[in-house]
């Protein structure tokens, strides 16, 4: 296994580029590890990045760790949605240092730019987590590491202070003047690419929380996959077109419910039977119904058409296609998800009053 000097977090954002390469242009060898979960991380890009940026790098799936950790409720809260992003940068810094040994490594990277995020990047939260990932001694943050104190790197002399950066604020032009210096022509759009900071994501995602015991990272995979619909704790995806199908196909496990229409072409459903959602008869007679009425060529033919039900055992449901059902299948809603949101987790300026009482 290769040795470096420095393991880099790596999102394929433009300041994750920038801060390995600054470290790089010292004759620094910088592993970056871009970490994967349901809801970030694009391991398909990573041999587009090595050949585009120069780097090495390898994906990391954390997605056990990171589900755990929000079910448990982030220690610092949430933002606006469900992103707890003082909590995912703690975590994937524990995880970074833990891999350090394994490369013989001496210090950690991460390319945060003080005052860039209004959560996760003010200068009282970037010292919460390198306090309570273990690393205060350890973290560079080479793009406003000037503004900071010196880490154990460069005090010992192995990365040059004086070629570090002293990036603030939310503008761009600093970074993108230092892209220019290294050669970056290929430019990431400055978007976060975390699925928990998104209105219509975190919609799909909260019912996970409020009604499963133990919710796991395959159970956010399926809520991330077509159309998502509810009846108390009873749970249902429904496929919008051909990829979708596929996708649910490869979610299928054991205990899962299969949904489709014999003899008419169209979407799949999935229900995931979870503790506490009983799936007798009737529920299962209703989810074909609704199942159904999703099916345009079902519904044209204007009768009772016929349901396989597979999970255990196959069954046919005969049905006719309607949304009126005795169920009353529901999306979950961002009025729902704020007011729920309230009483499951803690909200982000509630945990730093905590923090300072």
């Amino acid at each position: 296994m290769k040795s470096y000097h420095a393991l880099a977090l790596f999102s394929g954002g433009l300041d994750s580029i920038l801060a390995a390469k600054t470290v790089m242009a010292q004759g620094l060898d910088v592993l970056c590890l871009h970490f994967v979960s349901p809801f970030f991380g694009k391991p398909h890009n990573i041999d587009h990045w090595r050949a585009v940026y120069g780097l090495d790098i390898e994906p990391v799936d954390i997605s056990d760790a990171f589900v755990s950790m929000l079910a448990n409720g982030p220690a610092h809260g949430l933002g606006k949605c469900l992103n707890p992003c003082v909590d995912c940068k703690i975590l994937m810094l524990r995880l970074a240092k833990a891999r350090l040994a394994d490369y013989g490594a001496r210090f950690l990277v991460s390319g945060e730019v003080i005052g860039q995020r209004p959560m996760s990047q003010r200068i009282d939260a970037l010292n919460i987590i390198s306090r309570d990932s273990g690393t205060r001694d350890i973290l560079l943050r080479p793009l406003s590491a000037q503004k900071l104190p010196p880490t154990l790197a460069e005090i010992d002399g192995l990365v040059d202070r004086q070629r570090l950066h002293h990036f603030g604020g939310r503008g761009r032009k600093d970074q993108l003047a230092l892209a220019q210096a290294f050669g970056v022509t290929e430019i990431p759009t400055p978007a976060g690419g975390c699925l928990l900071t998104e209105q219509p994501s975190a919609q799909r995602f909260f019912p996970l929380f409020a009604r499963l015991a133990d919710p796991k990272p395959r159970d956010f995979e399926l809520a991330n996959i077509g159309r998502q619909y509810w009846a108390g704790a009873r749970w249902l995806a429904i496929g919008r077109n051909k990829s979708d199908n596929t996708r649910l196909e490869g979610l299928v496990g054991q205990d899962d419910l299969v949904f489709k229409v014999r003899d008419f072409p169209g979407p799949l459903g999935l229900a995931r039977r979870h503790a506490g959602a009983v799936w007798d008869a009737d529920a299962v007679a209703d989810a074909a119904v609704f199942l159904a009425s999703f099916n345009p060529k079902a519904v044209a033919a204007g009768g009772e058409v016929l349901v396989d039900v597979s999970g255990g055992e196959t069954a046919k449901v005969r049905v006719r296609p309607t949304r009126q059902t005795g169920l009353a299948w529901r999306e979950p809603t961002w009025e729902e998800l704020r007011a729920g949101k309230r009483e499951r987790f803690t909200i982000c300026g509630e945990a730093r009053d905590k923090s300072r009482g």
